[in-house]
C-alpha cells in the first residue's frame, strides 16, 4: 500500500531538523497541499517534486509552473528547486520508466524552470 496524506503528521519530526533543504514529493495528489509544508518549513530550501516518474504521462509545463508558483507563495525563488518525485531509479532490476518518457519529463521540468526564471528572477 502506498503512503497517503499530507506532510502534517511529519512536521513535528521535520521542523527541528538542522538541514538546509527538504526534497518532497508533490507530483501526486496524495502528498496534499503545499500550504502544510510552506507554513512551517519556508525557512529552508524546498526540492519540489513536480513529475511522477512512475507514469507514462508527461506533465504539462503549465502544470509544473502552477505547482511551483503555489510554492512561491511561501518560498523565495532561490529557495525552490524542481525535482522528480523519487527519481527514475530502478526497482527489482528494471527501470521505473523508459528512457524516452524520462527524458520528456526532464525536458518539461527544464522548460518550466526557464519560464519561472523569466517571471521571477
Amino acid at each position: 500500500m502506498l503512503l497517503h496524506g499530507d506532510y502534517a503528521r511529519l512536521l513535528p519530526a521535520l521542523e527541528p531538523m538542522k538541514i538546509d533543504q527538504f526534497v518532497l514529493e508533490y507530483a501526486t495528489p496524495r502528498a496534499g497541499d503545499i500550504d502544510v509544508v510552506g507554513r512551517k518549513l519556508a525557512d529552508r530550501e524546498l526540492g519540489l517534486g513536480v513529475v511522477n516518474p512512475r507514469t507514462d504521462t508527461v506533465e504539462p509545463v503549465e502544470m509544473i509552473v502552477a505547482k511551483a508558483e503555489k510554492a512561491l507563495d511561501y518560498y523565495r525563488p532561490e529557495q525552490l528547486f524542481l525535482n522528480t518525485d523519487c527519481g527514475f531509479g530502478c526497482f527489482a532490476g528494471r527501470s521505473v520508466n523508459v528512457e524516452d518518457v524520462a527524458c520528456q519529463k526532464l525536458c518539461a521540468i527544464v522548460a518550466a524552470a526557464k519560464d519561472l526564471r523569466r517571471k521571477y528572477c
